[in-house]
């Protein structure tokens, strides 16, 4: 009894996942018609698409980070922040302040945090100054960083990514640069890294 009882959980479980042999190009994850060249072509990239303000990207950045932190030394992640209208910006913004600070590490979280527990709107320059104070980044660092070529140069280039990758939502991923992937197409956010983990396979190989 236990045995059919076991069985019958299994095969219950089974639409629930995809398994890897399954993906499909244009089912599961799209293949770019034009690849995206990158300069670390010794490592596989990997892009995730995301917004500060986006309450799945939110949601998504537990399991990413964890995601993240099982990867081997052939893998480089690359989060890019999305701009998909005015307010937009100034997140976009603090994400390359906090990297080209090196102060990522304290900020990332703490950023979705204040957005979407503490309900904070930080859409001005003086709001994030207040915010990267917080974490001990003093105002002549931030302004340094935030008035810098270097974060206008970042935020071209995200942009100009996004475009090619055919990001339209957020959270989405770039695989190589020649795969996109989401939630929608993956059936889920951890399908979406299940996917994720499929593709890098495949480039390795």
């Amino acid at each position: 009894m236990l045995k059919k009882i076991v069985t019958i959980i299994a095969l219950v479980s089974l639409p629930m996942f995809v398994l890897a042999a399954d993906y499909k190009a244009g089912t599961h994850y799209v293949v770019l018609d034009k690849p995206i060249s990158s300069s670390r072509t010794e490592t596989i990239v990997v892009n995730e698409f995301f917004g500060y303000t986006c309450p799945h990207c939110n949601d998504f950045e537990p399991q990413l980070h964890r995601w993240a932190g099982k990867q081997t030394d052939d893998v480089t992640f690359m989060p890019i922040p999305v701009v998909f209208g005015r307010s937009w910006e100034p997140y976009a913004k603090a994400y390359f302040v906090a990297l080209n600070l090196g102060v990522l590490e304290q900020t990332h979280q703490a950023m979705y945090d204040a957005v979407h527990i503490d309900e904070r709107r930080m859409t001005n320059r003086q709001a994030l100054a207040g915010f990267f104070s917080e974490h001990g980044v003093g105002k002549a660092d931030f302004d340094s960083a935030y008035d810098s070529f270097d974060l206008q140069n970042k935020l071209r280039q995200g942009s100009r990514l996004a475009a090619q990758a055919q990001i339209t939502g957020v959270p989405s991923m770039l695989v190589n640069g020649k795969y996109m992937v989401n939630a929608t197409l993956a059936g889920s956010k951890e399908g979406m890294l299940a996917v994720v983990d499929y593709l890098v396979e495949l480039e390795n190989k």
